[in-house]
This record gives structure tokens, sequence and C-alpha cells, in this order.
């Protein structure tokens, strides 16, 4: 098992639930909310777990990209995370199924499709270069576990990044 491949295999899952809300019937706020409820849990549960795990371990063992370096990297994810968390939480202030809900879903879209292929493209890269085999197999049983915990899903709470940084460098 690898971190990376786990992170991945999970952006695709939620590039998928937010697909199948596209596919849902516009009319069907039962269906729509089933499935945004599910998305959800899986949105702030993997943050969750990637600012536990993930980002502790990038911060020790990365050297950053050549536009920054790990620190703007991490700090940036968690402003990127926290950008989904108040989108998410948007919706709550809406009907589902309204022009008002779709546009909050809209914009937890929007900064998770952003958040995934900078950290894919930046973050995930780096760990591959810097962090051996088993330090990405033991992280990925970490964030499985943490994930297994929490099915149902957590409160959600934003971080502030330079504290996060701080704290976790």
């Amino acid at each position: 098992m690898d971190i990376t491949d786990i992170i991945l295999e999970q952006h695709h899952e939620q590039r998928r639930m937010f697909a199948m809300l596209d596919e849902l019937p516009r009319d069907d706020s039962t269906a729509l909310g089933a499935v945004w409820g599910r998305l959800e849990v899986l949105l702030e549960v993997h943050a969750e777990a990637e600012e536990r795990f993930f980002y502790p371990r990038l911060l020790a063992l990365g050297k950053g990209n050549p536009e920054g370096d790990v620190h703007d990297e991490v700090e940036d994810a968690i402003k990127d995370h926290n950008d989904i968390r108040d989108a998410v939480r948007g919706t709550r202030d809406h009907e589902v199924g309204t022009d008002e809900w779709w546009t909050a879903v809209w914009a937890a879209r929007k900064a998770n499709d952003d958040h995934m292929a900078e950290e894919e493209r930046e973050d995930l890269l780096d760990f591959r270069h810097h962090a051996d085999l088993q330090t990405r197999h033991d992280i990925a049983v970490q964030f499985l576990t943490f994930e297994s915990q929490h099915y149902a899903g957590i409160p959600i709470r934003d971080k502030d990044p330079e504290e996060y940084i701080s704290r976790n460098s």
C-alpha cells in the first residue's frame, strides 16, 4: 500500500461522486441529498486524514516544488481544505436541489477540483520523491484506519494554516 496511491484513488472517487450528482434527476432531492451526504463525509474525513497523517510527514520529508517550499505547499493545502469546508457548510443553508444549493455544491466542487489538481501536481510528487516505500505504506495504514473508524463522518472544523505549520514542523 502507498499513501500516494490511496490519495489518488480517493480523488478519483470524489470526482466520480460529483459526476453522479450531475447525472441524478434535478427534482429527486432524496437521491441528491443521499449522494451529497456521502460525498460530504468523504471530503471531510479525507481532508482530516491528510492533515493528521500525510501533511506532517510531507513537512518533515518534502523539499517543495520549483515555485515554493514545502511549507508553502502545505499551507496552501490547509487553506484549500478550509475553502472546501466553507463551501460544504454553504450547502446546508439551502434546500437540496434548489439553484442555491447547486451553487454551493458547485463552489465545493471547484474548490475540491483545484485542490486535488495542485496536490497531485505538487504534494504527491514531492512525497514520492522523498519518502521511502515503507513510510508511504505506514502512512497509508494510519490513513485508512482513521477513515474506517470515522465512516459516518466527523465535525467540520477549519484550521489556521500558519498554526498548523508551526505545530507540525
